[in-house]
């Protein structure tokens, strides 16, 4: 039901475990990202998420809720590709999917390399990180990949089932964001975080 129109540019600040940075979103790069990350963002839907993959040298993944009764409401509500416009450079911010057509989500991902090689798998970048990269580039990386990519770091379906509790007990050490808020343009104030939105892809990109 979270299906505003998102302005043709913003900014969204994260404050995170870590320190804060800025993510400005330029909405022609890809608009149904655009729109889907708006009404995330507003929504407070990353509020206590956590950054549950980092991966140095490749990306830093977040996105999945913190609340397995919201993350499973969020499960299906797939949004359409976006043509590719920009590369997956250093700083770019992406969602994730799973290689197959539409079915980006909630799951997101900061460049950390150049991914350019993303490019010709549909992973279209939605903004750029324009303050604060150190930030990204310091969040705690030491428990590896996922085991779907054969490291140990936490399991999507694990999240899905166990939310934030999971992580906490099992991977402590790990960053998480205490508010995304769209801070620009004027008269973006971000609503009241829901407990009713609509669903996320286990979704993770293709290295």
């Amino acid at each position: 039901m979270l299906k505003a129109t998102a302005p043709d540019e913003y900014d969204v600040k994260f404050v995170t475990t870590k320190g804060d940075f800025v993510v400005h979103v330029t909405r022609a790069w890809a608009p149904n990202g655009a729109d889907r990350f708006y009404n995330l963002a507003k929504h407070g839907f990353f509020t206590n998420a956590s950054f549950f993959r980092v991966v140095l040298g490749f990306v830093v993944q977040f996105g999945m809720n913190a609340d397995p009764k919201i993350e499973a409401v969020w499960a299906n509500a797939n949004i359409k590709d976006d043509a590719v416009k920009e590369s997956n450079k250093p700083g770019t911010v992406t969602f994730a999917q799973t290689g197959r057509p539409n079915t980006r989500s909630t799951q997101m991902f900061v460049n950390l390399g150049n991914n350019a090689a993303l490019d010709a798998q549909n992973f279209p970048p939605i903004g750029q990180v324009t303050s604060g990269m150190e930030v990204v580039q310091q969040l705690y990386s030491g428990y590896g990949d996922m085991p779907e990519m054969g490291g140990r770091g936490p399991s999507q379906d694990r999240i899905a089932s166990g939310g934030k509790a999971y992580l906490d007990a099992n991977f402590p050490k790990l960053d998480s964001i205490k508010s995304a808020t769209v801070i620009s343009p004027a008269g973006t104030t971000p609503a009241t975080p829901t407990h009713k939105p609509a669903a996320t892809s286990g979704a993770k990109p293709q290295s």
